[in-house]
């Protein structure tokens, strides 16, 4: 019975049925009216806090917040009109309904709504506490221990409050609000505030998904191109890394720390100063093609004009701007690799094949995998290497508004949709799918590694 109390009275864990089924009548009526249970116990500025939160989101949604909710549902019906002033003989604008704002209000107050939830939450909790502190014979607990307790065995929720209303505030409102965009038919012909977007469900899902829709034509192969390109990226560097942190790694090898300087220089200078000045390099008259035509009399190589030449470009200067970074972390787990496992291979006379395969090659890989896959799903958001170096070219005159490259991928074309076109729903749409293609992905080639079914073990 007494582990029964233990339970009950243990914060955060109180089932709000718990406090509703047994609660006395005080504490019942907290339900209705904040802080009450706490009034009844004494508990005075405990009540007059859920008090006060209850009024002030009775007034958020008597004054705007059931406003906001209706207008959610329609994304506003009054669009801006042009009238004549008869006064000033102009025409002049009537301002309209503004359908951003009224998706952003919207999704605000159910963020309101779910916070005051969790308030009313806690005053039940609170009330059920004090009511049963008393029946124990105790005092409840007063403002000062509560304030205290956010300093003691309550430490991490009073530190952790303000970066979590943070993350709320500043990373899940707008990602909501920009996810919800995606079911809208927000773009280039219903900007606000001259123009109302509405609902449209998930007729942009398939649009780009489905094989008759407008933008599958588009869609589908820049998907493809950006998965070979992530692939590419992500194990010619991790290989070719690899075998340049071995060769510098080993014993004959002269002058290591000047190799892992020289190697580690190219870290030093920006990426997308290196990316500018590459970019000026490859086009028709830059140094490249200047070199080509004095030495061999060649002609231009079409680097920004040719398909497969362009994609080529982009790998190939990906492994000079990537290789780097492997070789610092490889050199480090090369390092680290007990000295035991070598000796004892000697020993058994496995040579430097068997002891590479055996010993090498299992230990970095169980080491590196996690790294691999975030590798991976960074290279499918690679932003700065194809928007810097190429800028998505050459151009597709088959895609969808001519919004799209050949090297493009789905992140520079999701950037070109929305900034240059106003295609603020497609975006979002990618935007999703994007996300949904990363997550599975990694979460999937994750719990399959070695590292998580045996993270405390090796081989």
């Amino acid at each position: 019975m007494q582990g029964k109390k233990d339970y009950k009275l243990t914060w955060g864990v109180v089932p709000i049925r718990l406090a509703l089924t047994e609660g006395d009548i005080f504490t019942k009526l907290t339900a209705l009216i904040m802080g009450l249970g706490n009034f009844a116990r004494k508990q005075w500025l405990q009540g007059l806090l859920f008090l006060a939160a209850e009024i002030a989101f009775i007034g958020y949604m008597a004054t705007f917040g059931v406003q906001s909710l209706v207008n959610f549902t329609t994304l506003g019906t009054q669009t801006q009109t042009k009238v004549f002033n008869e006064a000033t003989q102009l025409f002049e604008y009537q301002a309209g309904d503004n359908s951003l704002l009224f998706l952003l209000y919207g999704v605000a107050t159910f963020f309101v709504i779910a916070g005051f939830v969790i308030v009313w939450k806690a005053a039940l909790r609170s009330a059920y506490m004090g009511q049963e502190r008393v029946q124990d014979g105790k005092q409840p607990a007063a403002f000062e221990a509560t304030v205290r307790g956010l300093f003691d065995q309550n430490l991490h929720k009073g530190l952790l409050f303000f970066p979590i209303m943070g993350i709320v505030v500043f990373m899940l409102l707008p990602l909501v609000f920009m996810i919800l965009m995606a079911f809208t038919n927000y773009d280039r012909d219903h900007l606000p505030p001259g123009n109302l977007f509405t609902w449209v469900g998930f007729v942009n899902f398939g649009r780009i998904l489905n094989a008759g829709g407008d933008l599958a034509s588009t869609f589908w192969p820049i998907l493809g191109w950006t998965v070979v390109w992530a692939v590419f990226a992500t194990f010619l560097n991790y290989l070719l890394g690899m075998m340049l942190a071995l060769i510098i790694n080993r014993k004959g090898t002269k002058l290591k720390k000047m190799w892992r300087f020289i190697f580690a220089l190219t870290i030093a200078i920006p990426q997308f100063v290196s990316l500018l000045v590459v970019n000026t390099m490859i086009q028709e008259h830059g140094v490249f093609n200047l070199m080509l035509r004095e030495l061999f009399g060649a002609g231009p190589v079409p680097f920004l004009t040719n398909v497969t030449i362009a994609r080529i470009t982009v790998i190939v200067i990906n492994l000079w701007v990537g290789i780097p970074f492997t070789i610092i972390q490889i050199t480090g787990i090369l390092q680290n690799i007990p000295a035991e496992l070598y000796e004892a291979a000697k020993i058994d006379g496995a040579g430097p094949a068997v002891t590479f395969f055996q010993i090498t090659l299992p230990y970095m890989l169980f080491v590196t995998t996690p790294y691999l896959i975030q590798t991976f799903i960074g290279n499918i958001n690679n932003f700065n290497v194809i928007f810097l170096l190429t800028g998505g070219l050459p151009a597709a005159a088959t895609y969808y508004k001519g919004t799209a490259g050949k090297t493009d991928l789905l992140i520079t074309w999701l950037y070109k949709l929305t900034i240059d076109n106003k295609d603020y729903n497609i975006g979002s749409v990618i935007g999703i799918l994007v996300f949904i293609i990363m997550a599975s992905t990694s979460l999937l080639a994750y719990r399959s590694t070695g590292s998580y079914k045996n993270e405390e073990e090796f081989l």
